[in-house]
């Protein structure tokens, strides 16, 4: 099959997510991949090396979709930044789902840390410019992004089921972060 795309690299990542939401990330290939593409089964080593070399590059593109919706509410503080965390999960599963599964990729891509670090510091400034995190804002952030990622994760399993996710996320995040401080 001869190779003449445009944008192999953007082409490839969005099979990817098409596959890892029909199937999970551990069950796509480099073959199938470029078969959905429509290019040889060469193509996609030309750009991403290997199976994790790809995974690697979608991880780092859901770090910086992460960092930019957390960054469009980060005035709004960790009521919203929990919501804009969850909605991210539900609307790009595939990356959620590779972003946290370092067993996946390369951890230490200097792109993906570039991502992972970006993501970090908007929900960092995020918490830290809430008035009801208080003293301990690293705690806070723990505390926030673990809860919201919790449910996210929840209904992205199944685990729990809700007719409006994050009409819920809304209602979870008002009732965790409604006291004076979130960590005393």
């Amino acid at each position: 099959m001869p190779y003449h795309h445009g944008d192999l690299r953007r082409t490839m990542l969005t099979a990817a997510v098409a596959a890892i939401t029909e199937s999970g990330p551990a069950a796509i290939s480099l073959r199938d991949l470029a078969r959905r593409a429509g290019v040889s089964n060469a193509a996609p080593a030309h750009h991403f090396g290997d199976k994790a070399g790809l995974l690697t590059a979608l991880a780092a593109e859901g770090y910086d979709l992460l960092a930019d919706a957390l960054g469009e509410v980060r005035e709004g503080g960790m009521i919203d930044l929990g919501v804009a965390y969850v909605r991210f999960a539900l609307e790009h599963r595939a990356h959620f789902e590779v972003m946290f599964r370092p067993d996946f990729y390369r951890a230490d891509d200097e792109a993906l840390v570039a991502a992972r670090t970006r993501a970090g510091d908007v929900l960092a400034d995020g918490v830290a410019a809430d008035p009801r995190t208080g003293p301990e804002q690293e705690l806070a952030r723990v505390a926030a992004w673990s809860l919201m990622h919790g449910y996210a994760t929840l209904v992205l399993t199944g685990a729990v089921s809700h007719e409006e996710p994050v009409v819920t996320a809304r209602s979870i995040a008002k009732f965790l972060f409604s006291g004076d401080q979130v960590v005393k």
